[in-house]
């Protein structure tokens, strides 16, 4: 497989405004163990291998273990996730997966795990890593 386009090199301005999501993401009030699980999770179910390897190797830099990153896309038949990750879990699937909405359960239990700014930056997090998956899918950026 040929990686077919360099967004960074042809359109620094927008991969930038990308990083400075990711950024903002570094200051936020979310766990950082947290936010690495949203972006496996969200790209486990876009096929992303590029962030899966990425995010993968950054969740172990904090801690992540081989036991959950091996079990993260059957987390509900586990009992590996607190309760804050199963909820962060079920809304980064509903986000990814858009187009069956976002039920009022599945929000409502976040809204009660999470205060409004990190539930605001939760969404933000899953909002962004499902660009970046898309970025890296569409212009086939490889591993390794």
């Amino acid at each position: 497989m040929e990686t077919r386009i360099d967004i960074q090199k042809r359109e620094p301005a927008a991969y930038h405004a990308m990083l400075g999501l990711e950024k903002y993401l570094s200051t936020s009030k979310v766990d950082p163990i947290i936010l690495e699980l949203i972006k496996m999770r969200a790209s486990q179910i876009n096929g992303c291998a590029y962030c899966l390897n990425m995010h993968a190797n950054d969740a172990r830099k904090l801690g992540e273990t081989e036991q959950r990153l091996y079990v993260l896309n059957a987390w509900r038949e586990t009992t590996l996730f607190s309760k804050k990750e199963e909820a962060v879990l079920a809304l980064t699937e509903e986000v990814t997966l858009i187009s069956n909405h976002v039920l009022d359960k599945t929000y409502n239990n976040a809204k009660n795990l999470f205060d409004e700014h990190e539930l605001a930056q939760v969404i933000i997090a899953i909002v962004t890593i499902n660009a970046w998956n898309r970025i890296a899918i569409t212009s086939k950026m490889m591993v390794g």
